[in-house]
């Protein structure tokens, strides 16, 4: 089961892969632990998917999350038995093909800081994680925050690490709108989606066809060109559990901070805050 980094810069901004089956939460042994016993039903599917940024030894900002602190977070899943799991088993059990999320926890991290190559990936190799990253290409092998081409190439091949969009340079489409006529609007839209997904699967291969949304702003009109341009479920902000009553076009995330440690970390991945 189980390393992170357009031309813009990472901040809070205002707002606090394709992999196979469920990995479990394992020793840095490597060993993992045995599967649960019984499925667990499609109407009772509550799994947390759980949101980072960046991570280093010392807190740099709101959105760092220090490699102790996640270490920490580990294993306290682990002792609560829970399992990561890949980000696209748990579509496969929104779509009724998979029922084996029983105590899962999805990773992902937005935005692709240097410091997942640097700080995660090493863990994730380690502990064998399934991981998400959510990129804009504009700022790979460009801005000096982030990660390179070929980090995400290595981390990719890792089979692991699997690598979908952020979009293009991650806009706020409501500035974007306001600023925008109409049609300009939905051509800038459409280039922020389509061309993201275009670049990463001609650098790195394989499907690109889920979205992280910027800054966690969606609407129906944001669902519905998304889905012209290929993508097939995208992801939101919002502090909840998945389940699959759902919009597969907005499906919740909660943003984990330094400061989801212990007690209020165990009410996060148990879905209770």
């Amino acid at each position: 089961m189980s390393r992170f980094a357009g031309s813009r810069s990472i901040s809070r901004r205002s707002l606090l892969a394709t992999v196979p089956a469920a990995f479990l939460l394992s020793s840095a042994s490597g060993r993992a632990a045995e599967p649960p016993a019984s499925p667990r039903r499609a109407d009772a599917l509550r799994v947390p998917i759980l949101l980072y940024h960046r991570f280093g030894p010392s807190l740099n900002d709101e959105m760092t999350v220090t490699t102790p602190v996640f270490e920490g977070q580990l294993s306290l899943m682990r002792e609560r038995g829970y399992r990561v799991a890949p980000l696209r088993a748990l579509l496969a059990a929104l779509d009724g093909t998979d029922a084996t999320l029983e105590r899962s926890v999805v990773l992902t991290v937005d935005d692709g800081h240097r410091t997942v190559y640097s700080d995660l990936f090493p863990l994730v190799q380690r502990y064998r994680l399934p991981v998400t990253l959510f990129i804009y290409p504009s700022a790979i092998s460009n801005a000096d925050y982030a990660l390179t081409w070929a980090q995400l190439a290595e981390m990719k091949a890792s089979g692991l690490v699997d690598v979908q969009s952020h979009t293009f340079w991650h806009p706020n489409f409501n500035i974007e709108r306001k600023r925008l006529s109409p049609a300009d609007y939905a051509r800038f839209v459409h280039d922020q989606l389509a061309r993201s997904r275009a670049i990463l699967e001609q650098r790195l291969g394989g499907p690109v066809d889920l979205l992280a949304w910027p800054f966690g702003i969606y609407d129906e009109e944001l669902m519905q060109a998304a889905r012209a341009a290929g993508y097939t479920a995208a992801f939101s902000i919002e502090r909840r559990p998945v389940t699959p009553a759902d919009k597969i076009m907005a499906l919740p995330r909660y943003i984990v901070v330094d400061a989801d440690r212990g007690s209020r970390f165990d009410a996060l991945v148990a879905g209770q805050r």
